[in-house]
Protein backbone atom coordinates (compact mmCIF):
# COMPACT_ATOMS: atom_id res chain seq x y z
CA UNK A 1 0.00 0.00 0.00
CA UNK A 2 2.81 2.38 0.90
CA UNK A 3 4.45 1.82 -2.49
CA UNK A 4 1.13 2.45 -4.23
CA UNK A 5 0.74 5.78 -2.41
CA UNK A 6 4.26 6.79 -3.39
CA UNK A 7 3.53 5.99 -7.02
CA UNK A 8 0.29 7.96 -6.91
CA UNK A 9 2.09 10.97 -5.39
CA UNK A 10 4.78 10.82 -8.03
CA UNK A 11 2.17 10.66 -10.79
CA UNK A 12 0.31 13.65 -9.35
CA UNK A 13 3.46 15.77 -9.19
CA UNK A 14 4.48 14.82 -12.72
CA UNK A 15 1.06 15.88 -13.97
CA UNK A 16 1.23 19.23 -12.20
CA UNK A 17 4.41 20.58 -13.78
CA UNK A 18 7.51 19.27 -15.52
CA UNK A 19 10.43 18.58 -13.23
CA UNK A 20 13.59 20.64 -13.66
CA UNK A 21 15.45 19.03 -16.57
CA UNK A 22 18.95 17.62 -16.28
CA UNK A 23 19.74 19.43 -19.53
CA UNK A 24 18.62 23.05 -19.62
CA UNK A 25 16.04 23.66 -22.38
CA UNK A 26 16.49 26.26 -25.08
CA UNK A 27 14.12 29.22 -24.89
CA UNK A 28 12.72 31.22 -27.80
CA UNK A 29 10.77 34.30 -26.74
CA UNK A 30 8.60 35.75 -29.50
CA UNK A 31 7.14 39.23 -29.03
CA UNK A 32 4.99 40.95 -31.62
CA UNK A 33 4.74 44.74 -31.69
CA UNK A 34 1.42 46.65 -31.71
CA UNK A 35 -0.81 43.60 -32.16
CA UNK A 36 -4.52 43.54 -31.23
CA UNK A 37 -5.53 40.77 -28.82
CA UNK A 38 -8.25 39.52 -31.17
CA UNK A 39 -6.21 39.42 -34.40
CA UNK A 40 -5.26 35.74 -34.32
CA UNK A 41 -7.01 32.76 -35.83
CA UNK A 42 -6.87 30.90 -32.53
CA UNK A 43 -8.58 33.86 -30.82
CA UNK A 44 -11.47 33.63 -33.27
CA UNK A 45 -10.50 36.26 -35.83
CA UNK A 46 -12.09 36.06 -39.27
CA UNK A 47 -10.26 39.18 -40.43
CA UNK A 48 -6.71 37.83 -40.47
CA UNK A 49 -5.02 34.47 -41.00
CA UNK A 50 -2.26 33.33 -38.63
CA UNK A 51 -1.67 29.64 -39.41
CA UNK A 52 1.72 29.39 -37.72
CA UNK A 53 0.58 31.05 -34.51
CA UNK A 54 -2.53 28.87 -34.60
CA UNK A 55 -0.35 25.76 -34.82
CA UNK A 56 1.81 27.01 -31.96
CA UNK A 57 -1.30 27.69 -29.88
CA UNK A 58 -2.58 24.16 -30.54
CA UNK A 59 0.67 22.88 -29.02
CA UNK A 60 0.75 25.33 -26.10
CA UNK A 61 -0.58 26.19 -22.72
CA UNK A 62 -2.71 29.13 -23.87
CA UNK A 63 -3.74 32.10 -21.76
CA UNK A 64 -6.27 34.02 -23.89
CA UNK A 65 -6.72 36.54 -21.07
CA UNK A 66 -3.12 37.64 -20.87
CA UNK A 67 -2.19 41.21 -19.98
CA UNK A 68 0.89 43.36 -20.36
CA UNK A 69 1.82 45.77 -17.59
CA UNK A 70 1.72 48.91 -19.72
CA UNK A 71 0.41 49.57 -23.22
CA UNK A 72 3.63 51.24 -24.33
CA UNK A 73 6.49 49.11 -25.62
CA UNK A 74 9.41 50.34 -23.50
CA UNK A 75 7.80 49.82 -20.09
CA UNK A 76 6.07 46.64 -21.26
CA UNK A 77 9.27 45.00 -22.50
CA UNK A 78 11.07 46.00 -19.31
CA UNK A 79 8.44 44.12 -17.29
CA UNK A 80 8.86 40.99 -19.42
CA UNK A 81 12.60 41.09 -18.82
CA UNK A 82 12.51 41.86 -15.09
CA UNK A 83 9.36 40.14 -13.87
CA UNK A 84 8.44 43.43 -12.20
CA UNK A 85 5.60 45.87 -12.62
CA UNK A 86 6.35 49.25 -14.13
CA UNK A 87 6.30 51.21 -10.89
CA UNK A 88 8.92 48.79 -9.51
CA UNK A 89 11.41 48.65 -12.39
CA UNK A 90 10.94 52.38 -12.93
CA UNK A 91 10.90 52.55 -16.73
CA UNK A 92 7.52 54.24 -16.98
CA UNK A 93 7.95 55.57 -20.53
CA UNK A 94 9.90 55.18 -23.74
CA UNK A 95 12.03 58.33 -23.52
CA UNK A 96 13.18 60.93 -21.02
CA UNK A 97 11.26 64.18 -20.96
CA UNK A 98 13.42 66.94 -22.44
CA UNK A 99 12.74 70.57 -23.43
CA UNK A 100 10.48 70.80 -26.46
CA UNK A 101 12.81 73.14 -28.34
CA UNK A 102 14.57 70.22 -30.01
CA UNK A 103 12.57 67.76 -32.09
CA UNK A 104 13.23 64.62 -34.12
CA UNK A 105 16.83 63.55 -34.61
CA UNK A 106 18.14 66.73 -32.98
CA UNK A 107 16.18 65.95 -29.84
CA UNK A 108 17.59 62.43 -29.63
CA UNK A 109 21.14 63.79 -29.93
CA UNK A 110 20.68 66.55 -27.37
CA UNK A 111 22.70 66.35 -24.13
CA UNK A 112 19.51 66.34 -22.05
CA UNK A 113 18.10 63.38 -23.97
CA UNK A 114 21.34 61.38 -23.87
CA UNK A 115 21.80 62.03 -20.17
CA UNK A 116 18.21 61.00 -19.52
CA UNK A 117 18.67 57.80 -21.52
CA UNK A 118 21.80 56.94 -19.53
CA UNK A 119 19.91 57.35 -16.27
CA UNK A 120 17.06 55.16 -17.57
CA UNK A 121 19.48 52.37 -18.50
CA UNK A 122 21.17 52.57 -15.12
CA UNK A 123 17.77 52.33 -13.41
CA UNK A 124 16.79 49.32 -15.55
CA UNK A 125 19.97 47.49 -14.61
CA UNK A 126 19.11 47.75 -10.93
CA UNK A 127 16.45 45.06 -11.45
CA UNK A 128 17.09 41.35 -12.00
CA UNK A 129 17.12 40.74 -15.76
CA UNK A 130 16.15 37.45 -17.40
CA UNK A 131 19.12 36.93 -19.79
CA UNK A 132 21.57 37.72 -17.00
CA UNK A 133 19.97 35.17 -14.66
CA UNK A 134 19.89 32.55 -17.40
CA UNK A 135 23.56 33.27 -18.06
CA UNK A 136 24.29 32.11 -14.52
CA UNK A 137 22.78 28.77 -15.58
CA UNK A 138 25.14 28.56 -18.57
CA UNK A 139 22.91 30.04 -21.26
CA UNK A 140 24.08 32.00 -24.26
CA UNK A 141 21.59 34.66 -25.33
CA UNK A 142 20.72 36.79 -28.33
CA UNK A 143 18.85 40.09 -28.59
CA UNK A 144 17.07 40.97 -31.83
CA UNK A 145 14.39 43.52 -32.66
CA UNK A 146 12.87 46.08 -30.32
CA UNK A 147 15.26 47.12 -27.56
CA UNK A 148 15.05 50.37 -25.60
CA UNK A 149 18.03 49.94 -23.29
CA UNK A 150 20.97 50.95 -25.49
CA UNK A 151 23.49 48.23 -26.29
CA UNK A 152 22.27 44.64 -26.07
CA UNK A 153 24.80 43.94 -23.32
CA UNK A 154 22.92 46.15 -20.84
CA UNK A 155 20.32 43.38 -20.63
CA UNK A 156 22.83 40.65 -19.99
CA UNK A 157 22.66 39.22 -23.51
CA UNK A 158 25.85 37.56 -24.71
CA UNK A 159 25.12 38.56 -28.32
CA UNK A 160 22.83 41.05 -29.98
CA UNK A 161 21.95 43.23 -32.93
CA UNK A 162 21.25 46.56 -31.22
CA UNK A 163 24.30 48.72 -30.51
CA UNK A 164 22.95 51.69 -28.61
CA UNK A 165 20.22 53.34 -30.68
CA UNK A 166 16.97 54.65 -29.29
CA UNK A 167 14.81 51.55 -29.68
CA UNK A 168 16.73 48.90 -31.57
CA UNK A 169 18.71 50.51 -34.46
CA UNK A 170 19.91 47.70 -36.79
CA UNK A 171 18.11 45.18 -34.60
CA UNK A 172 14.89 46.35 -36.21
CA UNK A 173 15.94 44.64 -39.45
CA UNK A 174 15.01 41.28 -37.93
CA UNK A 175 11.88 39.83 -39.47
CA UNK A 176 11.45 42.66 -41.97
CA UNK A 177 14.74 42.21 -43.84
CA UNK A 178 16.37 39.07 -42.50
CA UNK A 179 16.17 36.22 -40.01
CA UNK A 180 19.82 35.23 -40.40
CA UNK A 181 21.11 36.63 -37.08
CA UNK A 182 18.54 34.52 -35.25
CA UNK A 183 18.84 31.30 -37.22
CA UNK A 184 22.64 31.46 -37.28
CA UNK A 185 22.71 31.99 -33.51
CA UNK A 186 20.50 28.94 -32.98
CA UNK A 187 22.75 26.79 -35.15
CA UNK A 188 25.88 28.09 -33.44
CA UNK A 189 24.50 27.41 -29.96
CA UNK A 190 23.66 23.86 -30.97
CA UNK A 191 27.15 23.33 -32.38
CA UNK A 192 28.70 24.67 -29.16
CA UNK A 193 26.47 22.50 -26.99
CA UNK A 194 25.04 25.50 -25.14
CA UNK A 195 21.43 26.12 -24.09
CA UNK A 196 20.19 29.35 -25.64
CA UNK A 197 17.76 32.16 -24.91
CA UNK A 198 16.70 34.02 -28.06
CA UNK A 199 14.76 37.30 -27.91
CA UNK A 200 12.83 37.65 -31.18
CA UNK A 201 10.99 40.98 -30.98
CA UNK A 202 10.57 42.20 -34.57
CA UNK A 203 8.90 45.52 -35.27
CA UNK A 204 5.94 43.61 -36.67
CA UNK A 205 3.10 44.34 -37.23
CA UNK A 206 4.13 47.84 -36.00
CA UNK A 207 4.03 50.66 -38.53
CA UNK A 208 5.29 51.52 -41.05
CA UNK A 209 2.72 49.13 -42.44
CA UNK A 210 4.64 48.09 -45.54
CA UNK A 211 3.73 44.43 -46.10
CA UNK A 212 4.75 42.35 -49.11
CA UNK A 213 2.57 43.16 -52.12
CA UNK A 214 1.21 39.61 -52.27
CA UNK A 215 -0.16 39.89 -48.72
CA UNK A 216 -1.54 43.39 -49.22
CA UNK A 217 -3.42 42.15 -52.30
CA UNK A 218 -4.89 39.34 -50.21
CA UNK A 219 -6.37 41.71 -47.61
CA UNK A 220 -7.24 44.71 -49.75
CA UNK A 221 -10.79 43.54 -50.46
CA UNK A 222 -11.45 41.64 -47.24
CA UNK A 223 -10.56 44.42 -44.77
CA UNK A 224 -12.89 47.35 -43.95
CA UNK A 225 -10.37 50.14 -44.67
CA UNK A 226 -7.06 50.49 -46.52
CA UNK A 227 -5.36 51.04 -43.17
CA UNK A 228 -6.81 47.82 -41.77
CA UNK A 229 -5.75 45.93 -44.91
CA UNK A 230 -2.15 47.02 -44.46
CA UNK A 231 -2.20 46.15 -40.77
CA UNK A 232 -3.77 42.71 -41.34
CA UNK A 233 -1.18 41.96 -44.01
CA UNK A 234 1.54 42.89 -41.53
CA UNK A 235 0.09 40.47 -38.97
CA UNK A 236 0.26 37.60 -41.45
CA UNK A 237 3.79 38.63 -42.46
CA UNK A 238 4.82 38.38 -38.80
CA UNK A 239 3.13 34.98 -38.64
CA UNK A 240 5.12 33.77 -41.63
CA UNK A 241 8.39 34.61 -39.88
CA UNK A 242 7.37 32.42 -36.95
CA UNK A 243 6.90 29.56 -39.38
CA UNK A 244 10.38 30.13 -40.78
CA UNK A 245 12.03 30.18 -37.35
CA UNK A 246 10.19 27.07 -36.21
CA UNK A 247 11.18 25.30 -39.43
CA UNK A 248 14.81 26.10 -38.61
CA UNK A 249 14.43 24.63 -35.13
CA UNK A 250 13.00 21.48 -36.69
CA UNK A 251 15.83 21.32 -39.23
CA UNK A 252 18.37 21.51 -36.38
CA UNK A 253 16.53 18.82 -34.43
CA UNK A 254 15.82 21.24 -31.58
CA UNK A 255 12.01 21.32 -31.52
CA UNK A 256 11.58 19.05 -28.50
CA UNK A 257 14.44 20.76 -26.66
CA UNK A 258 13.06 24.28 -27.04
CA UNK A 259 10.48 26.19 -25.01
CA UNK A 260 8.64 28.80 -27.07
CA UNK A 261 6.76 31.62 -25.38
CA UNK A 262 4.73 34.28 -27.14
CA UNK A 263 3.22 37.60 -26.10
CA UNK A 264 2.62 40.99 -27.74
CA UNK A 265 4.20 44.09 -26.23
CA UNK A 266 0.89 45.97 -26.38
CA UNK A 267 -2.30 46.14 -28.38
CA UNK A 268 -3.38 48.03 -31.44
CA UNK A 269 -6.56 49.22 -33.14
CA UNK A 270 -6.07 49.88 -36.88
CA UNK A 271 -5.90 53.52 -37.91
CA UNK A 272 -8.69 55.18 -39.83
CA UNK A 273 -8.86 57.94 -42.43
CA UNK A 274 -9.15 60.58 -39.70
CA UNK A 275 -6.42 63.19 -39.67
CA UNK A 276 -6.02 62.74 -35.92
CA UNK A 277 -5.88 59.15 -34.76
CA UNK A 278 -7.96 58.36 -31.69
CA UNK A 279 -5.80 56.21 -29.42
CA UNK A 280 -8.45 56.16 -26.69
CA UNK A 281 -8.88 52.38 -26.94
CA UNK A 282 -5.67 51.33 -28.65
CA UNK A 283 -1.98 51.42 -27.88
CA UNK A 284 -1.18 53.60 -24.85
CA UNK A 285 -4.71 53.17 -23.48
CA UNK A 286 -5.83 51.26 -20.36
CA UNK A 287 -8.52 49.44 -22.34
CA UNK A 288 -8.07 45.84 -23.45
CA UNK A 289 -7.32 47.16 -26.93
CA UNK A 290 -4.08 48.45 -25.43
CA UNK A 291 -3.17 46.07 -22.61
CA UNK A 292 -4.49 42.61 -23.46
CA UNK A 293 -2.49 39.93 -25.29
CA UNK A 294 -2.76 36.15 -25.45
CA UNK A 295 0.19 34.37 -23.86
CA UNK A 296 1.48 31.02 -25.17
CA UNK A 297 3.91 28.63 -23.49
CA UNK A 298 5.00 25.57 -25.48
CA UNK A 299 7.42 22.73 -24.76
CA UNK A 300 6.66 19.60 -26.78
CA UNK A 301 6.41 16.50 -24.64
CA UNK A 302 6.79 18.46 -21.39
CA UNK A 303 3.93 20.98 -21.21
CA UNK A 304 0.48 19.66 -22.07
CA UNK A 305 -1.53 21.77 -24.53
CA UNK A 306 -4.53 23.34 -22.79
CA UNK A 307 -6.37 26.63 -22.41
CA UNK A 308 -6.37 28.47 -19.08
CA UNK A 309 -9.06 31.10 -18.59
CA UNK A 310 -7.51 32.65 -15.48
CA UNK A 311 -5.98 36.07 -16.22
CA UNK A 312 -2.21 36.01 -16.70
CA UNK A 313 0.39 38.76 -16.71
CA UNK A 314 3.57 39.53 -18.59
CA UNK A 315 5.41 39.51 -15.25
CA UNK A 316 4.64 35.77 -15.02
CA UNK A 317 6.96 34.90 -17.89
CA UNK A 318 10.23 35.45 -16.05
CA UNK A 319 9.56 33.16 -13.04
CA UNK A 320 8.00 30.54 -15.31
CA UNK A 321 11.02 30.38 -17.60
CA UNK A 322 13.60 30.52 -14.82
CA UNK A 323 11.92 27.62 -13.06
CA UNK A 324 11.73 25.57 -16.25
CA UNK A 325 15.42 26.27 -16.89
CA UNK A 326 16.39 25.18 -13.39
CA UNK A 327 17.64 28.70 -12.60
CA UNK A 328 17.17 30.72 -9.44
CA UNK A 329 13.91 32.69 -9.29
CA UNK A 330 14.18 36.10 -7.54
CA UNK A 331 12.19 36.07 -4.32
CA UNK A 332 10.93 39.62 -4.77
CA UNK A 333 9.41 39.23 -8.24
CA UNK A 334 5.83 40.17 -9.05
CA UNK A 335 4.85 37.19 -11.19
CA UNK A 336 3.60 33.63 -10.76
CA UNK A 337 4.63 30.35 -12.36
CA UNK A 338 2.24 29.93 -15.29
CA UNK A 339 2.31 26.16 -14.79
CA UNK A 340 1.04 26.45 -11.21
CA UNK A 341 -2.73 26.06 -11.55
CA UNK A 342 -3.39 26.53 -7.84
CA UNK A 343 -1.49 29.82 -7.70
CA UNK A 344 -3.22 31.13 -10.80
CA UNK A 345 -6.63 30.23 -9.40
CA UNK A 346 -5.86 31.84 -6.05
CA UNK A 347 -4.55 35.12 -7.49
CA UNK A 348 -7.22 37.76 -6.81
CA UNK A 349 -6.41 40.04 -9.74
CA UNK A 350 -3.93 41.17 -12.36
CA UNK A 351 -3.18 44.86 -12.75
CA UNK A 352 -1.17 47.41 -14.64
CA UNK A 353 -0.67 51.08 -15.31
CA UNK A 354 -0.47 53.51 -18.19
CA UNK A 355 1.98 56.38 -18.19
CA UNK A 356 3.09 59.30 -20.30
CA UNK A 357 5.24 58.46 -23.31
CA UNK A 358 8.12 60.51 -21.90
CA UNK A 359 9.24 59.91 -18.32
CA UNK A 360 8.45 63.07 -16.41
CA UNK A 361 10.50 62.19 -13.33
CA UNK A 362 12.66 59.05 -13.16
CA UNK A 363 12.36 57.45 -9.74
CA UNK A 364 8.88 58.83 -9.06
CA UNK A 365 6.36 56.78 -11.08
CA UNK A 366 3.41 58.86 -9.88
CA UNK A 367 4.73 61.84 -11.84
CA UNK A 368 4.10 60.02 -15.13
CA UNK A 369 1.01 58.03 -14.11
CA UNK A 370 -2.10 58.42 -16.26
CA UNK A 371 -4.19 55.35 -15.44
CA UNK A 372 -4.20 52.28 -13.25
CA UNK A 373 -6.34 49.29 -14.11
CA UNK A 374 -7.25 45.97 -12.56
CA UNK A 375 -8.90 42.75 -13.78
CA UNK A 376 -10.57 40.62 -11.10
CA UNK A 377 -12.62 37.74 -12.43
CA UNK A 378 -14.82 39.15 -15.17
CA UNK A 379 -14.67 42.71 -13.87
CA UNK A 380 -12.24 45.40 -14.97
CA UNK A 381 -11.71 48.73 -13.25
CA UNK A 382 -9.94 51.72 -14.81
CA UNK A 383 -8.96 54.61 -12.54
CA UNK A 384 -7.57 57.91 -13.84
CA UNK A 385 -4.72 59.59 -12.01
CA UNK A 386 -5.96 63.12 -12.54
CA UNK A 387 -2.72 64.00 -14.34
CA UNK A 388 -2.94 67.08 -16.52
CA UNK A 389 -0.18 67.04 -19.10
CA UNK A 390 -1.32 69.99 -21.16
CA UNK A 391 -0.26 68.09 -24.28
CA UNK A 392 -1.51 65.31 -26.53
CA UNK A 393 1.79 64.26 -28.12
CA UNK A 394 2.25 60.47 -28.14
CA UNK A 395 -1.21 59.93 -26.67
CA UNK A 396 -0.28 61.54 -23.35
CA UNK A 397 -3.37 63.71 -22.96
CA UNK A 398 -4.94 64.68 -19.64
CA UNK A 399 -6.24 61.72 -17.61
CA UNK A 400 -9.09 63.09 -15.53
CA UNK A 401 -12.06 60.79 -16.24
CA UNK A 402 -14.06 59.23 -13.36
CA UNK A 403 -13.54 55.52 -12.58
CA UNK A 404 -14.90 53.11 -15.17
CA UNK A 405 -16.08 49.53 -14.59
CA UNK A 406 -16.69 46.84 -17.21
CA UNK A 407 -17.91 43.25 -17.27
CA UNK A 408 -15.44 41.70 -19.72
CA UNK A 409 -17.42 38.48 -20.13
CA UNK A 410 -20.59 40.25 -21.22
CA UNK A 411 -18.82 43.21 -22.81
CA UNK A 412 -15.33 42.19 -24.06
CA UNK A 413 -14.80 45.45 -25.95
CA UNK A 414 -15.65 47.63 -22.93
CA UNK A 415 -18.56 49.55 -24.39
CA UNK A 416 -20.84 49.73 -21.32
CA UNK A 417 -19.53 51.49 -18.22
CA UNK A 418 -21.11 49.96 -15.10
CA UNK A 419 -19.49 52.25 -12.53
CA UNK A 420 -22.65 54.21 -11.74
CA UNK A 421 -24.69 51.00 -11.39
CA UNK A 422 -22.21 49.12 -9.20
CA UNK A 423 -20.54 51.58 -6.81
CA UNK A 424 -19.76 48.84 -4.28
CA UNK A 425 -17.65 46.98 -6.85
CA UNK A 426 -15.87 50.20 -7.77
CA UNK A 427 -15.04 50.82 -4.11
CA UNK A 428 -13.89 47.24 -3.51
CA UNK A 429 -11.68 47.06 -6.59
CA UNK A 430 -10.25 50.53 -5.98
CA UNK A 431 -9.15 49.30 -2.56
CA UNK A 432 -7.36 46.35 -4.18
CA UNK A 433 -5.75 48.67 -6.71
CA UNK A 434 -4.55 51.08 -4.03
CA UNK A 435 -3.09 48.19 -2.05
CA UNK A 436 -1.19 46.93 -5.09
CA UNK A 437 0.24 50.17 -6.48
CA UNK A 438 2.96 51.72 -4.34
CA UNK A 439 4.72 53.87 -6.91
CA UNK A 440 4.23 57.20 -5.24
Amino acid sequence: MRHLLLLLCAFTLAGAAPAAPAKAPNILMIISDDHAWFDYGFMGSKAVQTPHLDKLAAESRVFPRGYVTNSLCGPSLASILTGRHVHRHGITGNDPLVPAAATGAARQKSPAFLEGRARMIKRFQESPILPRLLGERGYVSLQTGKWWMGDYSTGGFTEGMSKGGRHGDVGLDIGRKTLAPLTEFISRAKQDGKPFFAWYAPMLPHDPHTPPARLLAKYRDRSPTPQAARYHAMVEWFDETIGEVRAHLEKEGLTRDTIIVYIADNGWIPRTDKAEVDFARSKQSPFDGGVRSPILVSWPGRIAPTTIQAPASAVDLMPTLLKLAGAKVPADGDGLDLLDDAALKARPFVAGQNSTHDIRELGRPAASLRYRWLVAGDLKLIVSSGLKTGATQHGSADATEPPRLFDLKADPHEQRDLAAERPADVKRLTGLLDGWWDGR
